[in-house]
């Protein structure tokens, strides 16, 4: 009765210490491609992300234009 608790301790052991090892090694490649350059301020102001500054419309969506 000893020898199958004993070998279901090792196999879950073994399990756990895979686990860790498996964990680190990912922990390790996400650190390696983290890219550390910050954002610039290049884009003019009053814009936010990628947008490009754009005329107002002078009509509400579905009206017609000028």
């Amino acid at each position: 009765m000893f020898d199958g608790r004993n070998s279901h301790r090792t196999a879950v052991a073994l399990f756990a210490v895979a686990v860790v090892i498996a964990i680190l090694a990912a922990f390790v490649t996400t650190l390696e491609r983290v890219d550390t350059k910050s954002a610039h301020s290049d884009s003019a102001p009053g814009t936010t992300g990628l947008a490009k500054p754009r005329p107002p419309l002078n009509s509400a969506p579905g009206q017609p234009g000028n």
